[in-house]
């Protein structure tokens, strides 16, 4: 008869536990290099950087930070979607950010030259990155061209793409693009009445939700349905499944195109709430798609999971321009998260480490 698991050897709670721990080691390196910048503040700037939007001493402007931070989490949850249903399918997406910014293209052109709808940009956005997406997937089903490469290769394009198409809706004065307030109202992303949670915050609307309902399509669409078995086991043995009677090459076309609608609709759920502009002369690839991956391994793979580190990600990125800038870099933050990201590579170990320690104990335990 087989033994009952305890409840630190389920597959979930050691996600949990070693994804704080990642967060926990990250945080003291953090802390220790703030020390050595100067010790006397360093207490006060890792508290800030914690706390975020609970820094504002005024309960109206909390309500705004936060509201900020979650407005940018949308999309990154998003990302880190599209990231999570290529990997549980046996691909790496590494090409989100090229989708991510093909979603930027359409959305940003379709409402500021050809003013159309929201709904027509958000709708535009997720087939351009599906597009892109399919492309990569295309490469990989039939000459067997790693998604890697293909994906790196098509983020550099989209790119200059980018600056070239969204030249032509730039303010005459700088090198962002027109603000969508006054160029085209008609295609901010509705707010549903969210934003007067947030002290009526002008960027909270329905890309908050949205994020949110599509982590728990994925989960359904993963765990729950034929389409998302076929996919897994196209994932795990492609001859297998090819063996099974499965469309193999669909199956990795599909799921390439998927994942790039996902990073495309995070585009838009950023772009079109009228919270960020693009600039023109960007020079490296949006960060957005490779931060995804971040919170996508953070978040166990899992994409109820990938919904707190996202919004983690977010926290402790934005709250670095709460320390004293005088004295501590803002990127500090940026470094707590990106050592919080490296040591995600290491979970598989902190989980073997683990198992070994209950096997112990659990061996002396049976002796006794």
């Amino acid at each position: 008869m087989e033994k009952k698991k305890s409840f630190l050897q389920s597959e979930g709670v050691q996600a949990l536990l070693c994804s704080l721990l990642c967060i926990v080691i990250g945080v003291l390196i953090g802390y220790v290099v703030l020390l050595l910048i100067n010790p006397a503040g360093a207490t006060d700037a890792i508290l800030a950087i914690l706390k975020n939007w609970a820094n504002s001493t005024r309960a109206t402007l909390r309500l705004k930070n936060l509201g900020s931070t979650l407005v940018n989490t949308a999309p990154l949850l998003l990302c880190s979607l599209s990231v999570l249903f290529a990997y549980k399918v046996g691909l790496f997406n590494i090409g989100a950010s090229g989708q991510y910014t093909a979603g930027i293209i359409v959305s940003l052109y379709g409402a500021l030259a050809l003013h159309l709808h929201w709904t027509v940009c958000v709708v535009l956005a997720i087939i351009a990155g599906a597009i892109v997406g399919a492309i990569s997937g295309a490469l990989k089903a039939f000459q067997n061209v790693s998604e890697v490469i293909s994906g790196i290769m098509l983020n550099w394009i989209l790119l200059y793409t980018a600056n070239m198409v969204l030249s032509n809706v730039k303010q005459a004065s700088d090198i962002y693009t027109l603000k969508l307030e006054q160029s085209a109202p008609q295609a901010i992303l509705p707010q549903m009445g969210l934003n007067t949670f947030f002290n009526n915050h002008q960027y909270v609307g329905i890309a908050i939700p949205i994020a949110l309902i599509a982590a728990v399509v994925i989960w359904v669409v993963l765990e729950k349905t034929k389409l998302g078995y076929e996919l897994k086991a196209t994932g795990l043995n492609k001859n297998g499944a090819k063996y099974a009677g499965m469309k193999e090459n669909r199956n990795i076309i599909l799921t390439l195109a998927i994942s790039g609608g996902l990073a495309g609709l995070a585009a838009a759920c950023l772009y079109l709430t009228g919270i960020a502009q693009w600039s023109v002369a960007s020079a490296s690839v949006p960060g957005m798609g490779f931060n995804g991956i971040a919170a996508a391994f953070l978040g166990g793979l899992s994409p109820i999971g990938s919904i707190l580190s996202s919004y983690f990600i977010q926290h402790i990125t934005i709250g670095g321009s709460f320390v004293d800038l005088s004295v501590y870099p803002s990127q500090v933050a940026d470094l707590i998260s990106s050592i919080i990201i490296y040591l995600c590579g290491f979970v598989a170990f902190f989980k073997l480490m683990l198992n070994q320690v209950l096997t112990k104990k659990s061996t002396k335990g049976g002796k006794e």
